[in-house]
């Protein structure tokens, strides 16, 4: 099947953003160290696979609860993690769904539905996102165009200790030079 000159720049358009939130993200953070033992920090989720669609329930169109998500052990000298959620085909650029900040580095798996509050039960803090409200705002892209929503997670050599409530840009500018690893976790939703 031929796409239209249209679709295959607005295509093209969507892989560039793509490309350069991750050349972004890898200047912003430049990830310091590695494990020592050569794993790789790894995100997963039950709720869906990597690459594949994310169920109604974890958006707009459904119950909008955060989906469950597990990982493995990060590198040695990990002391907290950071998730951030964004959508880089926003109409307006890179839109943040979720922030989740100085998560224990025990920390293996957030359950789903997470509530939407400030600090969660372990000392985790969660951000305001782009809809202006604290905690997961699922996927609810305009119109019937596929949206990618990147899930990524952070080990830090420190917590952040920032209030709850901080913005992305707070949140970036406190990580910056304490990455250790990161994974990233995509999923897809079109209404």
């Amino acid at each position: 099947m031929r796409v239209s000159v249209g679709e295959d720049w607005k295509r093209i358009g969507v892989e560039m953003r793509r490309a350069m939130l991750g050349a972004a993200a890898g200047l912003l953070f430049a990830v310091t160290a590695v494990n020592c033992r050569g794993a790789k920090l790894e995100l997963k989720s039950s709720s869906f696979q990597n690459g594949s669609s994310i169920p109604v329930q974890f958006t707009c169109d459904g119950a909008d609860v955060s989906p469950r998500l597990n990982w493995n052990a990060p590198p040695a000298g990990t002391k907290a993690l950071v998730l951030i959620v964004l959508d880089p085909d926003a109409p307006g650029g890179s839109y943040t769904h979720w922030l989740l900040y100085d998560l224990p580095a025990r920390t293996r798996s957030l359950a789903a539905a997470l509530p939407l509050q400030d600090q969660l039960g372990d000392g985790a803090r969660q951000g305001r996102n782009d809809l202006g409200k604290t905690g997961y705002g699922g996927p609810c892209p305009p119109g019937h165009q596929q949206h990618h929503y990147l899930f990524t997670l952070f080990a830090l050599d420190r917590r952040l200790n920032l209030a709850a409530g901080a913005t992305r840009s707070q949140v970036e500018a406190a990580m910056r030079g304490h990455v250790l690893a990161l994974s990233e976790l995509t999923g897809v939703y079109r209404r």
